[in-house]
């Protein structure tokens, strides 16, 4: 069975997340041309090595960021957006839910 750290539930089974792709920054749409658009939807590197992706943890509808290998397919850490993107979030839960 393969184990996901999650940042906010601790180790989890890898069924329970859905991996959302690549952290990438879009243009600004107000600035960029339609190919430029395009190419932020559409194009991706599909590097070899370790890759910075959204992860989705579906019980608790909570998204988070994890870098893994895509050569050997490991999680090398896995993290909340505001490391990258400085915004204080508070993890979403549903109601009644620890």
């Amino acid at each position: 069975m393969k184990i996901m750290p999650c940042p906010v539930n601790g180790p989890r089974n890898i069924a329970e997340f859905v991996c959302g792709g690549e952290v990438i920054v879009p243009p600004d749409p107000d600035a960029c041309d339609d190919a430029a658009w395009a190419e932020h939807l559409f194009m991706r590197t599909n590097a070899a090595g370790v890759v910075r992706e959204w992860w989705y943890h579906v019980p608790t509808s909570f998204w988070f960021i994890a870098e893994r290998n895509t050569v050997t397919d490991d999680i090398v850490r896995t993290y909340l957006p505001d490391e990258i993107f400085g915004t204080e979030r508070t993890p979403h839960r549903e109601p009644g839910r620890a």
